[in-house]
């Protein structure tokens, strides 16, 4: 009763109020239009409602502007929706981000990559850039394309790569008539040390690798969505892991490597894939990580040119004349000869907006992936092709993850980066951008040889 007595106070004393402020207003003539203006407002604003509301909007807006959300981020964010920036400018202005980095970028002497993150949460791409190995004029390319995480792709890098420099250095001495050995690995766990004879200077030689941070380089990741669909597949996919011996690599002699004074790129590739994914799987099975990863190669010395590859990345070579020669070939399931090889194992593919192995994978080639590769429907052999490059006296050679070919076929690559050869990164970076541009939504990366560059000699040694 004494809450609503004082209400009905305190909305008199402010009927009251309005009342002896109304006639004093009155009581002063206006014959101008001010005197309308005045009408107007005390109708039709000075109503107990209005001025509530106003008073409502004051503080909201007041609210607003203490917090800061007004000022630094709706407006921030309506001018980036509203402005007219393209997708390429967008990704320009991300590459600035140290917290959350979105491109990386390499340049030697004949040769340049560019790599994004793209519209992917985290990248799985790496590349190597080895130029000029311990000067022996043996240079290294790489592409390594990581799916279901990056332990796979980092394992190839750190492995993979180290083995195939370590046994560079000691075949090119061993055709010398030296000795010499390089520590090596025969399983993850039990590192066999040798003494090295003749010492490996690598500073003097163009070493590059680049990944992701390196604070998140060595963590072991597992993707849930993988780890899913492999717990719905057919029964013939699991990821239990049995009991399994240590791997030792056998040691093979160097000789092997040798034939008529060269060098058996197309074993040396094949062996050293093989022996580095055995080793994945294992390392793979100890912390049940499925990732897996694509590898593309490339190896060149003097007039010579060799390409290992694994999986759906990809190289297309210029010749003279500006034809796209393909450098490897995809390993796809729906092919013909894959899906013998799948269905011979056992297994299956499934089509699951691409056709996939057992509708999990969309490449039949790939290091890692232990629960399919423990049924061999994923193998990691290679595919080797060697080219004499006297006979395309080619201008460049790009490589790149499928994050590039999911846009561009090998024509629109070839002709894009020939109008851009003269770019300090020979177009990679314009390559690169323009797939995300297209729209693709995969990781990007882009590695250019440019074989214009007089710092490279292709003639016959």
């Amino acid at each position: 009763m004494e809450d609503e007595l004082e209400d009905r106070v305190l909305h008199q004393t402010y009927i009251s109020f309005v009342k002896i402020f109304s006639r004093l207003t009155n009581s002063v003539a206006f014959d101008t239009p001010v005197s309308y203006l005045w009408k107007m407002v005390r109708l039709y604003l000075l109503r107990s409602e209005v001025l509530v509301f106003t008073l409502g909007i004051v503080i909201f807006f007041m609210y607003l502007q203490t917090i800061g959300l007004w000022s630094r981020t709706l407006l921030s964010r309506l001018s980036q929706a509203m402005s007219p920036i393209s997708a390429v400018q967008r990704m320009k202005l991300l590459e600035g981000s140290e917290a959350d980095k979105q491109s990386w970028e390499l340049k030697g002497s004949l040769s340049a990559a560019y790599a994004i993150k793209g519209r992917r949460m985290h990248m799985e791409d790496k590349f190597i850039i080895n130029e000029n190995i311990n000067n022996t004029g043996i240079s290294l390319f790489a592409i390594f394309d990581g799916h279901g995480g990056e332990f796979a792709a980092n394992y190839a890098k750190d492995h993979l790569i180290q083995n195939l420099y370590n046994k560079v250095v000691e075949l090119c001495a061993f055709k010398e008539g030296k000795t010499v050995s390089t520590p090596q690995k025969d399983s993850p766990e039990e590192p066999k040390k040798e003494e090295i004879n003749v010492s490996v200077e690598r500073k003097t030689s163009f070493k590059k690798s680049v990944s992701t941070a390196d604070d998140t380089s060595k963590k072991e990741i597992t993707d849930p969505d993988l780890l899913a669909q492999l717990s719905k597949a057919r029964p013939i996919i699991t990821r239990e892991v049995r009991p399994v011996k240590p791997v030792k690599n056998v040691a093979v002699p160097l000789s092997s490597y040798v034939d008529k004074g060269k060098i058996n790129y197309g074993k040396l590739l094949t062996d050293e894939v093989l022996a580095a994914d055995r080793l994945l799987v294992e390392a793979a099975k100890r912390s049940m990580n499925v990732a897996g990863t694509t590898a593309l190669i490339a190896v060149l010395e003097g007039n010579h040119l060799i390409v290992a590859n694994v999986g759906d990345s990809r190289g297309v070579m210029c010749d003279s004349r500006g034809n796209a020669i393909p450098v490897s070939f995809d390993h796809k399931p729906q092919q013909v000869r894959e899906q013998k090889r799948i269905e011979a194992a056992g297994g299956y593919i499934a089509f699951n907006g691409v056709w996939r192995v057992a509708g999990i994978l969309a490449t039949s080639r790939a290091m890692g992936d232990y629960p399919l590769k423990d049924k061999k429907f994923v193998i990691a052999d290679p595919d080797i092709l060697t080219f004499n490059l006297d006979d395309h006296k080619p201008m460049f050679l790009v490589l790149a993850s499928d994050g590039l070919w999911d846009t561009f076929t090998n024509e629109e690559a070839v002709k894009f980066i020939k109008e851009r050869l003269d770019e300090p990164d020979f177009g990679a970076k314009s390559l690169t951008l323009q797939a995300y541009y297209r729209g693709s939504v995969d990781n990007i990366t882009v590695l250019v040889i440019n074989f214009l560059n007089n710092q490279l000699s292709i003639s016959a040694q």
